[in-house]
């Protein structure tokens, strides 16, 4: 049984919240995605399958809107609004991202859903906030990502060049999680007894409480991060992360040791390469491996023994590095505990060892057009709740006689 399998949702069919609605969907939840009679406007998002521009051959649209149910509705239409009331007093969730004031000129608001249906959970996603005057602005998500400051991080140590915007929607998607979160939690709340709610999300506050270290940075001390290359922007430069192995091929260390025990295996790693003699630093590593207490990494720059031995772990994986492949590397670092990634094309990714072990890419089932098609498979695993992609996502109106014929 999925963990969402008798939670029925609403999606009012809007970009910033279409990843919330797949995310609830593909966990089991009966999703509804309600569009005007033209349909949503991301059905004419590129690309388009075998490049024909059609509005059911969008691979945008596909991805977004796996395992739903799709209706349409008119709701400036008094009749089918009328419909789509029924269908949301049926609704556990009701999702939206309607321009603020829209939902209340149409009598649709919390104030008046609650009244017909008092456990609903309705979870509104606007820019800044349903009651901020900025929500009525126009806004993308590259506009909502320069607001909420994660651009301020992304980039290059060369500070002449600007900030590096993070593609993939990281906006919406933001503020999708943000909305799921919330979701799930006020679902918990009604469980144990309470009342529905409703639910306000602002996506440049979501943003701005996921800028890693900058926001509290600046709001403790006044400090402000400074980007870095491929590694965590912070207040004063560290160490590069990237390194070209013995292929040709780059890897980004991450996380270097910072324990004892992973000083120790990566001393061990480089014994078993015949790589010690060589590297000076060895007895760094030694000494992070017999240290005693805590290894205090606030006290690098300042603290000669610490930094020294922190960075010969950094060295030490520049040197592996340079003599064996990026998997091998890779690998090696997974038996060492140590945090590292090739650096792939979005293509590779699909085809590593390690995505195709654990499920991500999904093969779904196009009935239509009766072939199948490979998606990016589960965000996140559960042991006891399985995730699948139940179905494609749906033409519009696919499914309106089914859903409201069922109301009548």
């Amino acid at each position: 049984m999925s963990v969402l399998e008798e939670i029925r949702v609403v999606e009012l069919a809007g970009e910033p919240i279409a990843y919330a609605g797949k995310l609830l969907a593909d966990m089991g939840a009966d999703v509804i995605l309600v569009e005007p009679p033209v349909g949503d406007a991301s059905r004419l998002f590129p690309p388009f399958l075998d490049d024909v521009r059609d509005p059911e051959r969008s691979l945008h649209f596909w991805h977004y809107h796996t395992s739903k149910r799709g209706v349409v509705c008119d709701l400036d239409d008094p009749r089918q609004r009328d419909r789509l009331l029924k269908l949301i007093d049926t609704a556990d969730v009701l999702l939206e991202a309607e321009q603020p004031g829209r939902l209340m000129d149409l009598g649709m608001d919390y104030d008046v859903l609650s009244l017909t249906n008092p456990g609903l959970v309705h979870v509104a996603v606007t820019p800044y906030g349903r009651h901020e005057a900025a929500s009525q602005l126009p806004a993308t998500d590259l506009t909502l990502m320069a607001a909420g400051g994660p651009p301020w991080s992304c980039g290059y140590d060369d500070h002449s060049l600007p900030p590096v915007r993070g593609w993939g929607k990281q906006a919406f998607h933001t503020g999708s999680h943000f909305a799921v979160m919330s979701a799930l939690t006020a679902l918990l709340h009604r469980g144990a007894g309470g009342p529905g709610q409703f639910v306000d999300v602002s996506i440049t506050a979501a943003l701005n409480v996921t800028t890693e270290a900058a926001s509290y940075t600046w709001l403790v001390n006044g400090g402000t991060v400074q980007r870095q290359t491929g590694r965590h922007a912070a207040t004063r430069s560290t160490g590069e992360t990237q390194m070209r192995c013995a292929d040709g091929r780059w890897v980004n260390t991450g996380v270097p040791p910072r324990f004892p025990v992973e000083f120790g295996r990566l001393l061990a790693w480089l014994e078993r390469l015949g790589l010690k003699e060589e590297f000076p630093e060895a007895v760094f590593l030694e000494m992070g491996a017999n240290w005693e207490g805590p290894f205090d990494l606030s006290l690098i720059g300042s603290d000669e023994t610490i930094t020294a031995i922190f960075s010969s772990g950094r060295e030490g994986l520049q040197l592996i590095a340079s003599r064996i492949s990026a998997y091998e590397f890779f690998i090696g670092c997974q038996d060492a505990g140590l945090a590292v990634g090739v650096i792939y094309s979005p293509e590779e990714v699909f085809e590593d060892p390690h995505f195709v072990a654990r499920g991500y890419p999904t093969e779904v089932r196009h009935d239509d057009l009766d072939r199948s098609f490979r998606y990016p498979g589960a965000p996140y695993r559960f042991t006891r709740t399985p995730w699948a992609i139940s179905r494609r996502a749906p033409k519009l109106g696919e499914h309106t006689d089914e859903v409201f014929g069922a109301l009548d």
